[in-house]
């Protein structure tokens, strides 16, 4: 009875959470609000804005971004057809669906179970479970940066249950608490690593899209540079944050001094198939044909690929789905996307970057609100002081709100005071996006993957996901204002 009671009450919270979103959506712009610039049709996009925020927050992401794509065909910014083919026809959108159903892949071939083991058995963790938790968090990084960050929970979880399970350790000991936080963190870390994937190709598409009127031209943050910053930021900070919780929280390791990673092989992965291994060499192929025309711009014969590099995707997957053995194709497309396909994930990226085209677009008069509001603010103000203020602003409101969104609506901020004072917009950009995006672990709203690790509340109780993240997005705040600004300044 109590179950249904709390099915029923869980249900009603959805939908009047539901016609809250929709009732921002529609009447937002009738509130008697004059804002200097914004236009009717502003107002009206801006309340869609609203509320979709609100029905990412409290209902569900894919529904809200959904109706949200649904509202703007309705409004007066455009007709159905332009906003389906904006939203739709980008590039980019292409680009962040094919490298999902390559990620999909992976996790449901089983390959990913390889990249886990291989991460949790190296002999020199032995007897060193701080060491062996740097291994788990350098592979939760680049998993999360290369595949998708759902990827090392989802494998490095059950793993690590099994161990503390072995051990003697039980949900809601320090260590476990300590290790599986560990693990979401890393996570996060890794996930704007990659600038041809993810919210990071979502958030620097956007700001070339939206400078394009900027003294100059559009602003193109160079690939391999991106890179390099989110490596050398991601790894300092991963030490750092380990040695926070190894001689500050201090959980009790002890159980965990005498386990023997050969444990693990007591029951060995099998070989890996040929198909496998083909679908291995397609994603290593797709990766290095993302990366290196940013790498090596100069190299001859790499401008083609440069400039089909939104398509690369796309004939990896037609090549690994018209590939067969045994009369099955290495990459079953229908099947990976019924299965491995973080659809959430994706409808929140068609819908961010589409309101952020639309927001910033001269017909809403938003951009133009925004520079008028802030322009005092930013007179006399060093390109430090503003780093440090947009980066407190990014990491208190993405723990508020999809870090994602928030990535959209501060970079507009970025333009007005690059154009007004002159400051390179490509160091500013990239420290905004990696923070915004490696951030958001406090509350559940702050991402997806923040949300799994709430709950989790056998074995990480709810003060304890506090406790340990927000000392952590100080750590990684310090960490970018004191590393993170010279090394944008070197790089870029």
């Amino acid at each position: 009875m109590r179950m249904a009671n709390a099915v029923n009450k869980q249900e009603r919270m959805t939908l009047i959470h539901s016609l809250i979103g929709v009732i921002i959506m529609v009447f937002f712009r009738f509130l008697p609000i004059s804002l200097p610039e914004v236009t009717d049709v502003g107002m009206e996009v801006l309340g869609i804005f609203l509320g979709t925020l609100y029905l990412w927050t409290f209902v569900d992401p894919l529904w809200g971004s959904l109706l949200s794509i649904a509202m703007l065909g309705f409004s007066s910014y455009s007709n159905m057809s332009a906003v389906l083919s904006s939203a739709f026809g980008s590039p980019v959108v292409a680009q962040v669906f094919y490298m999902m159903i390559m990620s999909g892949g992976l996790a449901y071939y089983k390959i990913t179970a390889y990249i886990g083991r291989f991460f949790l058995t190296r002999k020199f963790t032995n007897g060193k479970p701080w060491l062996l938790m740097g291994v788990i968090g350098v592979g939760c990084y680049f998993i999360a940066g290369f595949i998708n960050a759902f990827t090392p929970i989802f494998v490095m979880w059950p793993v690590l249950y099994g161990i503390f399970d072995e051990v003697g350790y039980k949900k809601g000991d320090a260590f476990p608490r300590v290790a599986i936080t560990l693990v979401v963190i890393a996570s996060l870390l890794g996930f704007p690593m990659a600038p041809f994937a993810q919210n990071g190709l979502a958030l620097l598409s956007n700001f070339t899209a939206i400078t394009a009127n900027m003294p100059g031209g559009p602003v193109v943050v160079n690939n391999g540079a991106y890179m390099a910053i989110a490596i050398i930021m991601g790894m300092i900070s991963l030490f750092a944050i380990i040695l926070f919780f190894k001689f500050v929280v201090r959980p009790d390791a002890e159980k965990l001094k005498g386990y023997n990673i050969e444990n693990l092989n007591r029951n060995p992965l099998p070989p890996m198939n040929l198909s496998q291994k083909i679908y291995c060499v397609g994603f290593v192929v797709l990766i290095l044909g993302l990366m290196i025309p940013s790498l090596f711009p100069n190299l001859p014969g790499l401008g083609f690929l440069s400039t089909c590099g939104y398509g690369l995707a796309l004939f990896v997957v037609a090549v690994l789905a018209a590939l067969r053995l045994k009369g099955e194709p290495i990459l079953d497309v229908p099947k990976v996307m019924a299965t491995n396909m973080s659809w959430g994930a994706y409808f929140i990226i068609v819908a961010a970057i589409l309101l952020g085209n639309v927001l910033t677009s001269d017909s809403t008069g938003v951009s133009a609100f925004l520079s008028l509001i802030l322009s005092p603010l930013f007179e006399g103000m060093s390109s430090v002081v503003f780093i440090v203020l947009l980066l407190l602003l990014a990491g208190i409101l993405t723990n508020v709100c999809n870090s994602l969104v928030i990535g959209m609506i501060l970079q507009p901020i970025i333009v007005t005071y690059c154009t007004q004072t002159g400051a390179a917009a490509a160091p500013i950009v990239t420290l905004l996006i990696q923070f915004v995006l490696l951030s958001a672990s406090i509350t559940p709203a702050a991402s997806p993957f923040a949300a799994l690790l709430h709950s989790n509340k056998e074995w990480v109780p709810t003060k304890y996901v506090y406790q340990y993240t927000m000392p952590v997005v100080l750590i990684e705040f310090v960490i970018y204002l004191i590393v993170g600004i010279p090394l944008c300044n070197i790089l870029m």
